[in-house]
């Protein structure tokens, strides 16, 4: 594993694309400020300065894509919620990885695939997290959001949060490559509180209403739609 620590830039997920073919697999990147962070569906990510974590993964597991990478955002999820449950609090996902607490948002995560024709390149898997915010701040964001700090009532060292997670998600991310969705799958559900709740599903530019009613072996959501079963790959609970 490598790491590069930059001041600022634009993105850590930009960062890593543009210089995937120099970059090694399995690089670190992290950047004590990020000015241009992108969320899923092109959503901006609110920058919330130094002190929170603007971290990339670059992976560069094979030659060929293989359906599992497209897990990993829900893996990192899972990772994410047993290092904020240490710190005594109590995380929930959101499908298909957004994680929050007490229904707030904490942490966000963008995977980013990149293909040469039909040859699989890398992928870059970014993640934000807010870890040292103000009130005021977070209420320039447009959703309910968090920060640890705010719920721990202490301030979180930056570095030492980082190291956390890298550590722990490299401890099993050979495993889950090789095993799939179905190593976290109970993992993942018991922090899905979304489950057998009355949801609506943004897809794009339509949207599907529903009760939730489970998440299958490769992690898609399993939506109740008027009697009938629609299996959904993509999405944004709304």
């Amino acid at each position: 594993m490598k790491e590069i620590f930059l001041e600022e830039v634009d993105s850590t997920n930009l960062y890593g694309k543009s210089n995937l073919d120099s970059l090694d697999d399995r690089t670190v990147i992290h950047a004590l400020s990020q000015t241009s962070g992108r969320g899923r569906f092109t959503r901006a990510w609110k920058n919330l300065g130094a002190g929170n974590l603007f971290l990339s993964f670059v992976l560069k597991p094979s030659n060929d894509f293989r359906s599992v990478y497209s897990n990993l955002t829900q893996y990192l999820s899972v990772v994410l919620c047993n290092i904020l449950e240490s710190y005594g609090i109590t995380p929930q996902i959101k499908w298909p990885n957004d994680v929050l607490v007490n229904n707030k948002k904490i942490a966000g995560i963008l995977s980013e695939t990149v293909m040469q024709g039909q040859l699989f390149r890398g992928l870059v898997l970014g993640i934000g997290v807010n870890l040292n915010a103000t009130f005021d701040l977070l209420g320039e964001i447009d959703k309910p959001a968090t920060a640890l700090n705010l719920e721990i009532g202490r301030n979180v060292d930056v570095f030492e949060f980082k190291n956390y997670l890298v550590s722990e998600f490299f401890a099993e991310y050979d495993k889950f490559l090789e095993t799939g969705f179905e190593y976290i799958k109970s993992k993942y559900i018991s922090r899905a509180d979304f489950l057998d709740k009355e949801i609506c599903v943004q897809i794009f530019d339509k949207k599907s209403k529903g009760i939730a009613r489970s998440i299958t072996d490769n992690g898609e959501l399993v939506l109740d739609s008027k009697g009938k079963n629609v299996v959904l790959t993509i999405g944004d609970i709304l």
